[in-house]
């Protein structure tokens, strides 16, 4: 039975990363109803995997992006490298002074999931009906999207939904944003996922159980699917149906957590 709840959480953390209903959100939810005894002893190493699973499923379905990023060596050219380094500085900063008010947050807090989950629905529905200018992703526009992807931290505020949602009110075309929100986030994973490590690592004994595998492939493989299947739900402005979701979810979350 744990084998079935740990690949469902992987399939979860797959569609939800990419897809526009917060991964985060999703997670608590799923914790909050279901009794996963795994998660309860190795919560923070099972995490760690599909994060990582996550991330590396961006990789490969950019991986064309990316090394052309890295063959352009000259600072010109290879200007979006800087950009999503530079849309990092929010987020390191909460991740780095506010990190144990943040923590306090992900502990099945679901009225609070709720609640973000109905702004999200608001940003997918803004997102469809704005019209881009199809401008370039200014360094400006950067900090901005790497703020709201800061404020995306909370459980049921949709990461790739508020980033893609603000670069396209500022005037960034659609599919652009959906890149650019998809591989802003990668070193942030990383980083996030090394500082784990150490942590955990002083504490605990690594130990990659075949229950950790499953996760990892279940986030993998599904990850993929949603990454590009994000893309082209961007490009024919769908995501209020997401938000339609995102309302209705929201909406009995409260309702839940009020009685």
């Amino acid at each position: 039975m744990e084998e079935l709840k740990v690949l469902f959480l992987g399939i979860v953390q797959g569609l939800t990363e990419f897809l526009p209903v917060s991964s985060s959100g999703h997670i608590e939810i799923f914790k909050y109803f279901f009794n996963l005894t795994y998660l309860k002893n190795q919560g923070l190493l099972l995490t760690l995997v599909l994060h990582f699973a996550t991330a590396l499923s961006t990789i490969w379905v950019f991986r064309k992006e990316i090394l052309k990023i890295l063959e352009n060596r000259t600072l010109k050219r290879n200007d979006f490298f800087f950009k999503v380094l530079f849309s990092m500085i929010p987020a390191v900063i909460i991740g780095l002074f506010f990190e144990d008010s943040i923590s306090a947050l992900f502990n099945s807090n679901i009225l609070l999931v709720g609640i973000m989950l109905i702004i999200t629905s608001v940003l997918l529905y803004k997102t469809d009906k704005t019209n881009p200018k199809s401008k370039d992703i200014s360094l400006r526009n950067a900090f901005f999207i790497g703020l709201i992807q800061a404020v995306a931290i909370l459980p049921g505020i949709s990461r790739s939904g508020a980033t893609i949602a603000l670069a396209v009110m500022l005037g960034v075309n659609k599919t652009e944003a959906a890149k650019f929100s998809f591989l802003m986030v990668i070193p942030l994973i990383f980083g996030s996922i090394g500082k784990s490590i150490l942590f955990y690592s002083k504490n605990q004994t690594l130990n990659l159980s075949p229950l950790l595998v499953l996760g990892f492939l279940s986030a993998f493989l599904t990850g993929i699917i949603a990454c590009k299947l994000m893309i082209k739900i961007v490009e024919r402005s769908q995501l209020k149906y997401f938000g339609i979701y995102c309302f209705v979810v929201g909406f009995v979350i409260i309702i839940y957590g009020v009685i």
